[in-house]
C-alpha cells in the first residue's frame, strides 16, 4: 500500500523552506502547515516581503553593511566620527557594534577573512577598497574587530602590512574577547571592554 504524503504543492513549499538555516523537516512541515491552514497568515504578503527584500537590498558601496541605497544609512550620517574606521569580518558584525552603542565612527566590512584551507584569499575579501579607504578619507584610527585565532591574525597582519606606509594608528580591540570568537557571538558589555581595552600594533 502506498504511503500518504501531503500534496505536492506542500512538499515543494516543504522542500523550499527547509533550504533556509536552522530550518528543518519538522520546522519546515509546522511553517508549511500554518500558511496554509491559517487564513490570517498573509502568506501572500509574506511571499512579497521576501522578494522585495531579495530585490532591494543590496551591499553599500562604502562600508559593505546593508543597504537599500548606494550608500548605507551609518556611511551617510554626517554625525559619525569619520576619523575612526572599525574593520569587521562581516555585516552582521556592524549590527552587533551598533546595538551595544561601543562605537559611533565608520566601519568596513571584509566579507570574511584569510582563509587558504577554505581557498578565501585577498581577492576574495573586500581589502582592496579598504586600502582606498584609508588613503583617501586618511582616518586616524584603524581598529581591528575580527575573530581573536588564526585566520583572524593573518588577515589582520596581512592588511597592517599594505597600509604601513600610511599615516594611520592602527588598534584591534582584545580584552573582554576569548580566543576564537568574533564580534557576533559577543555581549555589549564584553564588547565596551574590548574596545575599551583596545592594542596598539603600530607603535
Amino acid at each position: 500500500m502506498p504511503r500518504v504524503d501531503f500534496p505536492p504543492l506542500i512538499q515543494r513549499l516543504v522542500q523550499q523552506l527547509r533550504r533556509m538555516p536552522g530550518i528543518g523537516p519538522r520546522s519546515a512541515e509546522r511553517i508549511a502547515l500554518w500558511m496554509v491552514r491559517r487564513k490570517d497568515a498573509r502568506a501572500e504578503e509574506i511571499a512579497g516581503a521576501i522578494s522585495n527584500t531579495v530585490a532591494r537590498i543590496r551591499s553599500c558601496a562604502r562600508c559593505g553593511f546593508f543597504s537599500e541605497g548606494e550608500i548605507c544609512a551609518i556611511c551617510a550620517d554626517p554625525e559619525r566620527d569619520s576619523r575612526r574606521l572599525c574593520v569587521v569580518e562581516e555585516p552582521t558584525d556592524i549590527l552587533s557594534l551598533e546595538r551595544s552603542g561601543v562605537f559611533r565612527g565608520l566601519y568596513h566590512s571584509l566579507g570574511g577573512r584569510l582563509s587558504p584551507l577554505d581557498h578565501i584569499g585577498p581577492e576574495d575579501l573586500r581589502i582592496e577598497s579598504l586600502v582606498h579607504r584609508v588613503k583617501v578619507e586618511r582616518p586616524e584610527e584603524l581598529i581591528f574587530a575580527l575573530s581573536l585565532d588564526v585566520e583572524g591574525e593573518a588577515t589582520l597582519s596581512y592588511i597592517a602590512e599594505l597600509i604601513k606606509s600610511e599615516a594611520v594608528h592602527i588598534t584591534r580591540i582584545a580584552q573582554g574577547l576569548p580566543v576564537g570568537s568574533g564580534v557576533g557571538s559577543a555581549d555589549e558589555l564584553t564588547l565596551a571592554r574590548a574596545f575599551a581595552g583596545r592594542i596598539g600594533l603600530d607603535q
